[in-house]
C-alpha cells in the first residue's frame, strides 16, 4: 500500500532542483574561485557562438565547462564538511582541502589545454611567438617579485601579481595577433576577472594587480612592436 503522505514525484524533482540551485548560489556567494569560473564560462561559451566551431568541439567545450564548475562545487562541499568536523588546524584536514583543490586544478588545467587546442587553430596563431612572449613576461614577473622590497611568494602576494601579468599579456598578444573585436573583448574580460579574483581572494591588493597588468601589457606591446611583421595576420 502506497504512502499517501509521500510527495508527488514531480515535487521531489522540483525540490531536488531547488536544493541544487541553492547550492550553486551559496558556493557562488562564498567562493571567489567559483565566481571566476562562472564568469570565464560565460566568456568561453559566448566565444563558441562566434568561432564557428564544429559540433563536436562545442560539445567538448560545454562538457569541460560543466566538469570544471562541478569540481569547484565538490571542492566547496569538501571544505565545508572538513570545517564542520574539524575545529582545529589538523594536518589531515589540510591534506583533504589540498587534495580537493588539486582535483579542481587538474581539471581546470586539462580544460585549458583542450580549450587551447580548440580555439587557437581558429586564430592561426604563431605558436613560437606566443610562447616566447609569455615566457619573457613570466621571467620578468619573477624578477619583479624577487627584486622588489615586498613580501610574498611566487604564487601568493608580492610586489606584483603574476596571474595578472600573464593574463593581460595573453589578452594583449591576442589583440595584436587577431585584431577582431569579439575575441579581444572576451580576452580582456577574462584577464580582468583573473585580476579581480586575486584581490577578492585576499592574495593581492589592487596596486599589486595593477602593476602586474601594466607589466604584462607593456612587455607584450614592446615585443609586439619588435616583431610587428610577424604579428599581422
Amino acid at each position: 500500500m502506497s504512502d499517501r503522505n509521500a510527495p508527488h514525484p514531480f515535487r521531489r524533482i522540483a525540490r531536488s532542483f531547488g536544493h541544487a540551485i541553492e547550492g550553486i548560489v551559496y558556493a557562488a556567494r562564498t567562493q571567489p574561485n567559483l565566481r571566476l569560473h562562472l564568469l570565464v564560462a560565460v566568456a568561453v561559451l559566448t566565444a563558441t557562438l562566434f568561432m564557428h566551431l564544429r559540433r563536436s568541439e562545442t560539445i567538448a567545450v560545454v562538457v569541460l565547462v560543466g566538469v570544471v564548475i562541478a569540481m569547484e562545487l565538490m571542492n566547496t562541499a569538501i571544505e565545508s564538511v572538513v570545517d564542520l568536523l574539524t575545529a582545529t588546524h589538523h594536518p589531515l584536514a589540510k591534506s583533504a582541502k589540498d587534495a580537493a583543490a588539486a582535483a579542481v586544478f587538474v581539471v581546470a588545467l586539462a580544460a585549458l589545454v583542450v580549450g587551447a587546442l580548440i580555439f587557437l587553430p581558429t586564430f592561426r596563431l604563431p605558436v613560437d611567438i606566443v610562447v616566447a612572449v609569455l615566457a619573457v613576461v613570466a621571467i620578468l614577473t619573477i624578477f619583479g617579485k624577487a627584486l622588489a622590497p615586498a613580501s610574498g611568494s611566487l604564487l601568493h602576494g608580492g610586489y606584483l601579481s603574476g596571474h595578472a601579468s600573464l593574463a593581460f599579456a595573453a589578452a594583449t598578444l591576442l589583440a595584436l595577433l587577431v585584431r577582431r573585436p569579439v575575441p579581444i573583448v572576451l580576452a580582456y574580460l577574462v584577464a580582468a576577472l583573473v585580476a579581480q579574483s586575486r584581490v577578492e581572494g585576499g592574495i593581492h591588493t589592487w596596486p599589486e594587480v595593477l602593476r602586474g597588468a601594466l607589466l604584462g601589457t607593456a612587455v607584450t606591446l614592446l615585443l609586439g612592436g619588435a616583431v610587428h611583421g610577424h604579428l599581422v595576420l
